[in-house]
């Protein structure tokens, strides 16, 4: 899912949002932030001009995370309670208060498709004690957020195609770096019987085989019938990896925020595209794209654009980024049907391992 974290997926308008990779058939379903909309323009002003979908003109499913990890990030400016989290706005310094019903109401006003349950993400590192009590946190939140949801859940209202169905709400397990604590989390929560279900609390500085660790484990312990969700990941080789292990659903920020500092990504690695190597290098950022960007720009044009901080930079290096990932989703799909998934796994590490090779 690209991040547009103010209703906005960063450089991109919708129209060729709805188009890029995948063979034309643009993203699926994006993701917006609660706690950014809450602040501005206000989720109530968003409920009166008919949703985010409307509000940004974006007719396909929107998810909208809870507020805890923003809320998480701001530290100092934060004071927790087992009510909810007390927190300054980063824009002006003013007090807020977020508890799993406000979080609720925010997102049910907002509109989404997909809402997420109230969480605490556990920081990294974590003693034991304090992963336990950011757990126990996380499950009392996490029935309270169920518990509100249901009862004042509402219909999608945003595209006819989808009259008559209501919003859905996924539970987020948490559990720090401890196995048993991971285990836990995934089976209390699987007892609540939540539409579909987040593994949370990860790329928040661990190392990534610790990320891969916790992944691989935590989805034992989720329902297999229902959308499992791993929140802020990753690179192109780790989301095949995680699809293989059967995750369902990712985001990250990654593929927008590097593009607008001139890092693309392509099926013979990274490429920085600032480096002066590019400077007369007539081909495209990648001869195996068919993105819109490969398709028409060399990666001379594109690397003027960026040192000379032109717009279209980072609008074209989006563009690009975000059609190398919905097509690496395409075709983790494909192998799933083709039954070669297992294969693809192997070429991708085995391409990340080369890559490896050459950066050393």
């Amino acid at each position: 899912m690209p991040v547009g974290t103010a209703a906005t997926v960063k450089a991109v308008p919708q129209h060729l949002l709805e188009e890029v990779g995948a063979g034309g058939r643009g993203a699926q379903i994006i993701l917006a932030n609660t706690y950014h909309l809450y602040l501005r323009p206000g989720h109530e002003t968003i409920r009166r001009l008919g949703g985010v979908h409307r509000f940004m003109s974006w007719n396909r499913p929107m998810l909208t995370d809870s507020g805890g990890f923003q809320v998480f990030s701001l530290n100092e400016l934060r004071k927790v309670t087992p009510n909810g989290v007390e927190f300054r706005s980063h824009l002006d310094g003013s007090r807020h208060f977020f508890s799993p019903e406000h979080s609720m109401d925010v997102q049910i006003a907002l509109g989404a498709d997909i809402l997420m349950a109230f969480d605490e993400c556990t920081e990294y590192p974590a003693t034991r004690e304090r992963a336990r009590q950011s757990l126990d946190l996380t499950h009392a939140w996490a029935r309270r957020s169920l518990d509100h949801f249901r009862a004042h859940q509402q219909e999608v209202p945003w595209h006819q195609e989808f009259d008559g169905q209501t919003q859905n709400i996924f539970g987020i397990a948490q559990g720090g770096m401890y196995h048993d604590l991971r285990r836990e989390s995934a089976e209390r929560l699987a007892e609540m019987d939540f539409p579909g279900y987040a593994i949370g609390g990860l790329a928040v500085g661990e190392p990534r085989d610790k990320t891969r660790e916790m992944i691989e484990h935590t989805l034992q312990f989720l329902p297999k019938d229902k959308p499992r969700y791993v929140m802020g990941v990753g690179y192109p080789e780790e989301i095949v990896e995680y699809a293989a292990m059967g995750v369902d659903m990712m985001d990250c920020v990654l593929p927008t925020r590097a593009a607008r500092h001139g890092l693309l990504f392509t099926s013979q690695g990274r490429l920085n595209i600032k480096n002066k190597i590019h400077a007369e290098d007539q081909g495209p950022i990648d001869p195996a794209c068919s993105c819109m960007v490969c398709q028409r720009y060399s990666r001379a044009y594109l690397r003027h654009l960026f040192v000379s901080r032109e717009m279209l930079g980072a609008m074209l290096n989006t563009l690009h980024n975000l059609s190398h990932y919905l097509d690496t989703m395409q075709t983790v799909r494909d192998a799933m049907e083709l039954g070669t998934l297992s294969a693809l796994l192997a070429q991708t590490r085995l391409r990340e391992h080369e890559a490896a090779a050459r950066k050393a």
